[in-house]
């Protein structure tokens, strides 16, 4: 979004004033930012585990939260105005469907083997051998890296960004969406987000008892489906 919003109309006539390389330089940028911090968050903070990982990581999302709320280059408090709007459909498809493919090509490689290990039984990873701190630090780079493109995407989208709209409650409802397609599951994540996104959507005209009917319904299927939703053999024969 900076690069579109503040350095547009220099870099435009570099590109022969194509708006979609421009597009597609801001979008390579922000997963550049993203990935080198997410090294910077993964670095001192992967090499603990479990519920220490989770309250660091929540701890550096809010301290974000807080200095881009105090940069004034990004709108401060006020949020990021004026971004240009070049999301469309392509963008989206084609970055959720370059998503899925990457992850899926890694996980299948002879590098991914490793990936799946830690993941299995990091204690049992790490007796074998593996660095499980290089393959958490990776794994958390390559996340933020496709997380800073889909940031580009709905930024050039909403042609708005505000750091208030990326809080705790945002972050809880991602891990849910992880959580109820089932870990390690790619196909049960996409479809437990489209799910989750419908929920919210279809609950918006219960007003103010939305969020009380969308805890309960949460808790209810983490309750009856505590592995995910889509966590049946077939999903996993079709998977793996």
């Amino acid at each position: 979004a900076v690069v579109t919003t503040n350095f547009g109309k220099n870099l435009l006539p570099l590109l022969g004033g194509q708006t979609w390389l421009l597009f597609l330089l801001a979008l390579l940028a922000g997963g550049v930012f993203a990935a080198l911090a997410g090294l910077l968050v993964g670095v001192p903070s992967l090499r603990l585990r479990g519920d220490y990982l989770a309250i660091v990581t929540l701890g550096f999302g809010e301290i974000i939260k807080v200095i881009l709320q105090n940069v004034d280059a990004v709108g401060g408090a006020r949020g990021f105005v004026g971004i240009p709007l070049y999301t469309n459909f392509f963008w989206t498809f084609s970055l959720a469907a370059l998503t899925i493919y990457v992850v899926w090509a890694l996980v299948h490689s002879t590098y991914g083997r490793g990936f799946i290990a830690v993941s299995d039984d990091e204690v049992a990873a790490e007796a074998m051998g593996i660095n499980t701190t290089r393959y958490k630090i990776t794994a958390f780079v390559i996340g933020a890296f496709f997380a800073g493109l889909a940031g580009g995407i709905y930024g050039h989208f909403k042609q708005y960004l505000s750091p208030s709209g990326f809080d705790f409650n945002k972050s809880i409802e991602i891990v849910v969406m992880v959580i109820l397609g089932g870990m390690g599951n790619n196909l049960g994540v996409i479809l437990a987000a489209i799910l989750l996104t419908l929920l919210t959507e279809t609950l918006r005209k219960f007003g103010d008892y939305r969020m009380i009917l969308y805890s309960a319904l949460l808790i209810l299927l983490m309750l009856t489906r505590p592995k995910g939703l889509f966590t049946w053999p077939i999903w996993k024969k079709k998977i793996g």
